[in-house]
């Protein structure tokens, strides 16, 4: 049973200074994930290593190639950084940098090469991806998001746990946790998502939503879950219900 785990560039990261990586959360994340990881692709976010090039650059309103090289090598550093903790905590953490190999159209991924994250998974090997800048057909160059990532790994993988951690408890409406969403609760619910906090190139937990329901809408259900909280990667990766569920239209 192959599972894709997120986690959010808000708890790797602190997203208001640019490059500044939390080495207290990566190792213990790092810790969790070892203890419960089994036929896992992860990927993440890229936080204050990814936003703030971005931005700086004008990324993905307009062509930068100093803005793709130094955005790239900035996510690269992150990655490095989170693939050493996990190797450090005994797993065999291989880094899958997505610049090298997507192709986007429009701002979406077009195409992807899987075959060879399938194998790693098969032979023992913990793929670690990343938000990322990429190529784009259309746009010359533009950003993919761990966010996007995510559904396309789930659908490629056939995963059967999807799991995205971030720095809240879930989708929240009104101070409260909502335990299941579907695309028919969207617009009752659109104008309360905020963008989180820091700089954000990606859209959020509004971004990281519309992924997700338009994955279920396919069949495919996923968590939104608090992965700030010790134990909660154990407790999503083994299906036990928190945070919010994004499921399918009712």
């Amino acid at each position: 049973m192959t599972s894709v785990l997120k986690i959010g560039g808000s708890i790797l990261t602190d997203k208001t200074r640019p490059q500044c990586a939390r080495m207290d959360e990566i190792e213990r994340l790092a810790r969790e994930i070892a203890a419960a990881a089994s036929d896992l692709v992860l990927v993440h976010g890229a936080g204050s290593f990814g936003h703030a090039p971005a931005k700086k650059y004008g990324l993905p309103d307009r062509f930068s190639p100093e803005g793709l090289r130094v955005t790239h090598q900035s996510v690269v550093k992150l990655n490095r950084l989170v693939v050493e903790a996990l190797v450090e905590a005994g797993l065999y953490a291989v880094p899958v940098h997505p610049f090298s190999g997507v192709l986007l159209r429009e701002g979406r991924i077009e195409q992807m090469p899987v075959s060879p994250i399938e194998e790693m998974v098969k032979d023992g090997l913990l793929p670690v991806l990343h938000g990322d800048v990429a190529m784009d057909k259309t746009r010359q160059a533009g950003i993919v998001s761990g966010d996007q990532l995510v559904p396309y790994l789930a659908r490629a993988l056939r995963a059967e746990v999807i799991a995205v951690g971030t720095n809240v408890d879930g989708v929240l409406f009104q101070g409260e946790v909502l335990p299941v969403i579907s695309r028919e609760d969207l617009p009752r619910i659109d104008a309360h998502l905020g963008k989180g906090s820091g700089i954000d190139v990606t859209g959020g937990m509004r971004g990281k939503l519309l992924e997700l329901l338009e994955l279920a809408e396919s069949g495919t259900s996923s968590v939104i879950f608090n992965a700030g909280i010790a134990g909660n990667i154990t407790r999503a990766l083994s299906g036990e219900e928190l945070g919010t569920r994004v499921v399918r239209s009712r």
